[in-house]
């Protein structure tokens, strides 16, 4: 079993990992998740908090250190900096950890990483937090909004003041304030494999905390899920994880399918082309609900992407449905006009998941805005060139800018 210190040292080097390779929190910590996958409950959950929670506060835990540090955060080394920005947040957050013990271990943390002359900075810069935490001044309201909004709920500066033009001060407030909220784990039941009683019984008899679906009959909101593997049912294809608004795109085009089910002729199938699949939520679901009267072709641009969602496949047990490697972005000569239903869930900022991927909010850039939308044009394009004459294009995206 894993001991507290070590799972530190694993959420540092996790943390590193992102920063260093640029790659999202989610994908660092599952592959850390998986590799000390036995590791106790409590600390898989202690090693999630913590990497999740520095994520999701940075911009708020650098200028706590700013405030006392002679050196800025971005000049920090690496390591350093995401040591410090540890310590500060289990002091803040973790009610759990004494502030001294939080001070001391990061201390052990800079050696272990061979910075033994660097520790009594991070030992002065940590203590001085700690005996200041209650008196710390944060920017005021109403000498500017925007930098106020930034610290308060930790959220680049620059995309606060873009979401102030887009919606205004008191909404953009409320979507910042949202975005903080603890997310519970949303799964689809693959109603295919088993039935919604016999799934919740499964689940509770594991002692997970289960919730009905807020639209959607079949899905579920489960609480305190940091290793999504070891829910039951994983590898029986039981489940897929799944927001309840991409569950939704079904559900509001359900009836309008049936009726061209209905019409097609007797022995053949409902084309269905997914050009952005991975990881399969939207092709599966479609495949899972209308079963052997259609044909799902879930593409996207690379062999991992499309390795996984033949993964997916798979576990679902899902005969109607296949995979491939295709470029959106090249128009298909031979998809012209042959698709009946063309769902196009593309490329975005993905805003509008700012909860449940907790750094996209520093990955995303300003001028990618407006890249990604040029992107999203060129992709439709083609898109609609492949419905057949009175069949659908299925427009979506998980953002919220304009």
């Amino acid at each position: 079993m894993e001991q507290i210190e070590n799972v530190r040292l694993l959420a540092l080097e996790t943390l590193l990992e992102c920063e260093k390779k640029n790659i999202y929190v989610k994908d660092s910590l599952g592959k850390t998740l998986f590799q000390h996958q036995f590791m106790s409950k409590q600390n898989r959950g202690f090693l999630s908090r913590l990497v999740e929670g520095v994520t999701e506060y940075q911009v708020k835990l650098d200028y706590i250190i700013n405030k006392f540090s002679n050196i800025k955060v971005n000049k920090c080394k690496p390591a350093i900096r995401v040591i410090l920005r540890m310590g500060v947040y289990q002091m803040m957050f973790m009610d759990s950890v004494p502030n001294e013990v939080a001070c001391d271990e990061s201390v052990k943390l800079a050696k272990k990483k061979g910075f033994r002359n660097l520790s009594g900075y991070v030992n002065g810069v940590l203590r001085a937090v700690s005996n200041n935490l209650d008196t710390i001044t944060y920017p005021k309201r109403e000498d500017d909004l925007a930098l106020f909004l930034s610290v308060e709920y930790s959220m680049p500066k620059w995309l606060v003041e873009k979401m102030i033009g887009w919606y205004g001060e008191e909404l953009t407030e409320n979507i910042l304030e949202g975005s903080l909220d603890t997310q519970d784990l949303t799964v689809r039941i693959n109603t295919s494999v088993t039935s919604k009683e016999a799934f919740i019984s499964e689940l509770r008899e594991k002692s997970i905390e289960v919730k009905e679906g807020n639209y959607i009959p079949y899905a579920l909101h489960l609480n305190h899920i940091n290793y999504v593997q070891r829910i039951p049912g994983y590898k029986q294809g039981k489940f897929f994880v799944q927001d309840e608004s991409s569950m939704l795109l079904y559900h509001m085009l359900s009836e309008k399918l049936q009726e061209m089910i209905c019409g097609t002729d007797k022995g053949s199938k409902l084309h269905i082309l997914d050009l952005c699949a991975a990881p399969g939520g939207k092709s599966t679901h479609f495949a899972q609900m209308l079963g052997d009267r259609v044909m799902v072709e879930a593409r996207d641009l690379t062999e991992s992407k499309v390795n996984l969602i033949k993964e997916n496949i798979e576990r679902l047990q899902l005969t109607n449905i296949e995979a491939k490697v295709s470029d959106a972005l090249f128009l298909d000569e031979d998809m012209i006009s042959r698709a009946d239903v063309v769902i196009a869930d593309l490329p975005c900022s993905g805003l509008g998941i700012m909860g449940k991927k907790n750094d996209i909010k520093y990955h995303i850039k300003e001028e990618q805005l407006e890249e990604l939308s040029l992107l999203q044009q060129h992709i439709l394009e083609n898109a609609v060139k492949y419905v057949k004459p009175e069949g659908l294009l299925l427009f979506s995206t998980c953002t919220i800018n304009p």
